[in-house]
């Protein structure tokens, strides 16, 4: 269309989202042509993925399309999302499209090789990051903007990364220019997945001399590829080499994937929906949803936000005040905040010590009525309200937390991807 720069107005950027469309999945049609490939177009909203039947809708044609060997071509449906149903990035929607398939890798290229501890474009002696097993231990610069055609910089990868591993995918950042440097980078990957295996299995059997040989081979690359993850990386180079298979890659950056991934349902509810609001909760309810109990009044501290009925909510445990009642005061005796409509919050101190977010959770009220009946019994909501839609804040299966090993509960005739 000849325009000069990215248009800003959003009926600007939606008719030519309109236009683009079409062009784009006709060049790529073209390209796989080449090679009898079929592909197909799915377009996205975060709406898409905030309605669970919309969700498992989706699933299943990406996993019709792929037994039928037919690739996707995702993109969001700019045509019609505006900001409140925008994922934002095209990052985060690669991240939720992996873990929605159960992927095995998400690539996410940039102009840049690799993360870096420092900005390579300003600093020579920038070292690369090549494995990165725990993303909350990560130090590298971040500074890399998105470009001018594309949404997202370096920072939202981080953010994808952690949201496809956790899901169980191998997430891998690396240059976007050379994208034949994919197929070298997995097969790089794969033996060094097949050497962990080796060593693994070396150590715990009976071996003869020559194969203790290679496990110790296999175990000294694999601490020598870890150690550089953990901040001490081999010098800039073009490219990556196995000291043990003699395989080179390009360089990159492979976050790795969390031992015990968080799958469906329990996914959808950490990513598949945008909170509209935060439940403050004390450390005797953590522990009950943490065996797998719901979440009753009783446990909740106070809440944040406008959200409704069956809204996602963030989970956050805090610790109560001393002395602070733990029942809610009555409507007619609570005093709004100065310059709200809202009382305000009691029983702990938000910022010491900072609260933390533990995970989200599909609420059965609304945050006025979870106001009026924080601290009561569940079997008292009916004398608060006048009503009583369940005894339970959110029921077990529609929590989920951070942590796999709470997130699994056993609601005894609830299918593990009830709707």
């Amino acid at each position: 269309m000849d325009l000069p720069r990215r248009p800003k107005h959003l009926p600007q950027v939606q008719a030519l989202a309109a236009i683009g469309q079409c062009r784009l999945m006709s060049l790529w049609d073209q390209l796989f042509a080449h090679m009898n490939q079929p592909v197909a177009q799915i377009l996205l909203t975060r709406n898409d993925i905030a309605d669970r039947t919309q969700y498992l809708n989706a699933q299943n044609t990406f996993h019709e399309l792929l037994h039928m060997g037919v690739i996707p071509i995702v993109n969001e449906n700019d045509t019609l999302a505006v900001t409140e149903i925008k994922f934002g990035d095209n990052d985060t929607l690669s991240a939720i499209t992996a873990g929605m398939v159960q992927a095995d890798y998400l690539f996410l290229m940039t102009d840049v090789d690799c993360l870096y501890d420092k900005n390579p474009r300003t600093n020579p002696d920038a070292k690369p990051i090549e494995v990165v097993e725990d993303i909350a231990e990560l130090v590298a610069d971040v500074s890399s903007a998105g470009s001018s055609l594309g949404t997202g910089g370096m920072s939202t990868k981080i953010v994808a990364a952690r949201l496809a591993t956790s899901a169980g995918v191998t997430t891998v950042i690396t240059r976007s220019s050379k994208p034949g440097n994919i197929a070298a980078i997995v097969k790089y990957a794969e033996v060094q997945k097949a050497l962990q295996a080796s060593m693994a299995s070396s150590r715990n059997s009976l071996v003869g001399d020559d194969d203790q040989q290679l496990a110790d081979k296999a175990g000294a690359a694999l601490e020598l590829s870890s150690s550089e993850g953990r901040g001490t990386p081999a010098p800039v180079t073009a490219e990556i080499v196995d000291p043990v298979s003699g395989l080179a890659a390009p360089l990159h950056t492979r976050f790795l994937p969390q031992v015990h991934a968080i799958r469906d349902r329990y996914f959808w509810l950490l990513h598949g929906l945008a909170p509209h609001g935060t439940v403050y909760i004390d450390e005797g309810a953590y522990r009950a949803l943490a065996d797998k109990a719901g979440l009753l009044p009783v446990g909740v501290v106070d809440c944040d936000g406008h959200f409704h009925q069956q809204e996602a909510v963030r989970i956050v445990v805090v610790k109560r005040t001393p002395g602070a009642p733990r029942r809610a005061p009555t409507s007619a005796s609570i005093a709004p905040a100065a310059g709200t409509d809202s009382p305000p919050a009691g029983g702990f101190e938000k910022e010491n010590p900072a609260p933390v977010e533990v995970g989200r959770a599909v609420v059965n009220y609304s945050a006025a009525e979870i106001k009026r009946i924080r601290g009561v019994k569940g079997t008292e909501i009916h004398d608060v309200l006048g009503y009583a839609d369940s005894e339970y804040v959110a029921l077990r299966e529609n929590v989920a937390f951070f942590n796999i090993e709470k997130s699994r509960p056993t609601t005894p005739g609830l299918p593990v991807d009830a709707a």
